[in-house]
């Protein structure tokens, strides 16, 4: 009550005056534990003083205001806090003006966003937006008060501190490590912590290679505006000059980004190379989405030499689509371009299109679910080539085709006694098709009816544990019939046709429907799951899929390659399995074994993701199969991961391993050092693939960046601590 009767009567009765030429919506406040008034002109305010004005907050032991001069004579330890609370200015001893914007502090020290300090014999403020800083001393380090020096610093003759533009400006700057001077720069600019872009350099890296020498990078990072940027890097080295660059772009409906480089070397067939990727996403109207995608380079071996991309086909597409609860549409344009030794653009399709809608209506009559769906596709080939050239394609090397697809499906589910689960599908599919250049081998336009039928039985059966580990066994069958004969046309979609445990319970497990599965078949299965409250998940199925022997002439024997597991009457054997636990490990695994128990494919993914690690591997094998473009038998080892080795040093690895030929594919190392405010990172890798246009080679790089300023330093985990 005493402090309330103090502020008032400091408001009301002594301040009013004072306070009649400010902004009546945010009067000042002055709160403490005495108030009195010396003589007729001066206000004393002592113990535990608070005093609010427009934001601002200050605390201080002692405050004395002069109504004549309108000046606070200030007694610390003062600490004065701006309104948005990203910067805090502590100090000894002030004399500032009434709203306090103006004036002198000794001692003074600036705190930025929690993470960068300014320390000072004195500082000036004026207009409140400038805060000057004599002798001056700046770091984002854990300053211990044992008399050791922050790990860098930067020391100079006076900072300027601009609060409106959020930039720090530096005369006579010293660059320091340990107190040790490193370089001398006369000026310098700096963004502080709160500027979350401003024009200027960004970090520098060095860079060794055995293709491109030795050398560095220096990104300029160009503010184009609130909504656009522009990131050049030039890429100085002793056998390349290279001019990197990013453009981003955010509009009120969306955004884009293009990057890309241009060099100069004599390490490919062209002197000067070059390569532009793009993305870009934008809302329509009526729901509608645009993305697009742009994917090109001048120079086969550019990307991975540089290490800009692994990959070795690109892809090009511009699409619109709508998703809704009961709808879909899209439509796409997309072209390829190859990077793979002995493949050649004009007798792979090159440019495609798709227009595919579908359609969901729940009929209150019938029951169930009714979707309708209608697709077409178009794939175009340069090559005028009519017949087999020295490619893998079993066709024609120029061939080009357009489908036209509708079909129509109606669904519908029951529960019926003893908690089995059926499911009922009929319906009718047509397919209709056009083929360009085919050579003699097929028909040039044909069109094909199916009608198909399916029944679904699941039978779930649930047990619980005394430890509440829930298990559930469901008993899965499916009896299925698709009318029709296989149409006389090249298979250009369906090439590559996967068997697992997503497409075990479906009518055909071709991906496009110029192949589909006619006939009897029968899929049975079973799965397994267990759910355990601690955290810990298991799963299994297995599976087999039994067709008539009509189905397999239908089919042909051209429509499954040998490896995909579906190529006979009996299918190979499914067996796919997953096991998480609750410290982040999980395994998965999925492998398909013939008659003679011999696995066909095998693959198998470990993962363990904590806050501590993060670490993948994956294992590979795949049997020899010409049919899908394999002359050999694929066994790779994969393994990519990082582990926090204390709590500032993180390790990194990544290895690929080619068990089949016994060799070494890709290798890479890395340690990273990161504390409050410094960050070093060093990276190892070595490529050892060849061919007739790439060589094997090795890189290294170094980069260090100084947190604080553009590099934040939101995780506190790696914040050092001061030891007694």
């Amino acid at each position: 009550m005493t402090r309330l009767a103090l502020l008032l009567v400091a408001l009301l009765v002594w301040a009013a005056p004072a306070l009649a030429q400010s902004d009546p919506s945010q009067p000042a406040v002055l709160i403490a534990d005495d108030v009195f008034l010396d003589g007729e002109t001066t206000l004393v305010a002592s113990g535990n003083v608070e005093a609010l004005f427009e934001g601002r907050r200050l605390k201080a032991a002692r405050i004395t205001y002069d109504r004549t001069s309108e000046t606070l004579q200030i007694t610390g330890p003062i600490t004065l806090e701006d309104p948005d609370g990203r910067i805090l200015v502590l100090a000894d001893t002030a004399e500032l003006d009434r709203s306090m914007q103006n004036g002198l502090l000794t001692g003074a020290r600036v705190v930025m966003d929690d993470q960068l300090q300014l320390a000072a014999h004195e500082m000036t403020r004026i207009n409140g937006r400038y805060s000057q800083l004599y002798k001056a001393a700046v770091t984002s380090c854990r300053v211990c008060e044992n008399g050791r020096p922050p790990l860098w610093q930067i020391r100079a003759k006076r900072v300027i501190h601009d609060q409106l533009e959020r930039q720090l400006y530096f005369d006579e700057a010293q660059f320091r490590v340990f107190d040790t001077p490193i370089f001398y720069l006369p000026r310098l600019r700096l963004p502080d912590p709160t500027l979350e872009r401003a024009t200027g350099f960004l970090i520098p890296s060095l860079y060794n290679s055995s293709t491109l020498g030795t050398g560095v990078k220096v990104p300029y990072f160009i503010r184009l505006g609130d909504h656009a940027d522009l990131t050049l890097t030039p890429f100085i080295a002793t056998k390349t000059t290279t001019l990197e660059y990013r453009y981003r772009q955010a509009f009120k409906n969306g955004d884009i980004v293009f990057e890309g480089a241009v060099s100069d070397d004599d390490q490919g067939v062209r002197s000067t190379r070059t390569y532009l990727f793009g993305a870009g996403v934008f809302d329509l109207k009526n729901d509608f989405k645009l993305t697009f995608d742009i994917e090109a380079v001048n120079d086969d071996t550019y990307l991975l030499d540089y290490r800009y991309s692994s990959k070795d086909r690109l892809d090009s597409q511009l699409a619109v689509e709508r998703v809704k609860r009961d709808e879909y549409i899209r439509a796409a344009v997309t072209h390829f371009k190859s990077l793979r030794t002995g493949e050649q653009d004009s007798t792979l399709p090159t440019l495609s299109a798709d227009i595919d809608y579908e359609r969901r209506f729940f009929p209150s009559q019938l029951g169930g679910e009714l979707v309708w769906a209608s697709a077409a596709h178009t794939h175009y080939r340069s090559s005028s080539l009519t017949t087999d050239g020295a490619d893998f394609d079993p066709y024609a090397d120029g061939v080009d085709v357009t489908r036209f697809t509708t079909s129509a499906d109606w669904f519908r589910s029951w529960i019926l006694p003893g908690g089995l689960h059926t499911r009922l599908q009929t319906g009718v599919a047509v397919d209709s098709f056009h083929v360009n250049q085919g050579g003699l081998t097929s028909d040039k336009r044909d069109t094909v009816l199916t009608p198909s039928t399916s029944v679904q039985l699941r039978w779930p059966l649930l047990k619980r544990t005394a430890s509440n580990a829930t298990h559930v066994i469901e008993p899965m069958l499916q009896l299925a019939w698709s009318g029709g004969d296989q149409l006389n046309i090249p298979n250009d979609e369906s090439t590559l046709v996967e068997f697992d445990e997503g497409n075990l319970m479906t009518l055909s497990r071709f991906p496009e429907p110029d192949r589909r599965e006619y006939g009897y078949s029968a899929a049975y299965g079973v799965s397994w799951n267990r759910f355990d409250p601690r955290g810990w998940k298991t799963s299994l199925v297995m599976g087999q899929v039994v067709r008539d022997e009509k189905l397999l002439e239908l089919n042909g024997a051209t429509s499954f390659s040998n490896v995909s597991g579906l190529q006979s009457r009996h299918s190979d054997f499914l067996l796919a399995g997953q096991l998480k636990t609750p410290n982040g490990l999980s395994l998965t695994a999925r492998g398909l074994f013939d008659d003679a128990y011999k696995t066909t494919k095998a693959e198998a993914r470990a993962g363990w993701n904590n806050e501590a690690a993060d670490i993948s591997a994956t294992y590979i094998w795949l049997r020899q199969d010409p049919a899908e473009n394999r002359a050999n038998t694929i066994s790779e080892w994969a393994i990519d991961g990082s582990y926090r080795l204390s709590r500032h040093w993180t390790g990194s690895a990544n290895w690929r391993y080619d068990v089949a030929d016994d060799r070494n594919v890709t290798a890479g190392i890395g340690l990273t050092y990161t504390n409050e405010c410094v960050e070093a990172k060093f990276s190892a890798s070595r490529r050892f693939t060849s061919s007739t246009i790439l060589e094997p080679s090795t890189d290294f790089s170094l980069t260090v960046a100084l947190r604080g300023f553009s590099a934040k330093t939101s995780d506190k985990s790696y914040t050092r601590t001061c030891r007694n």
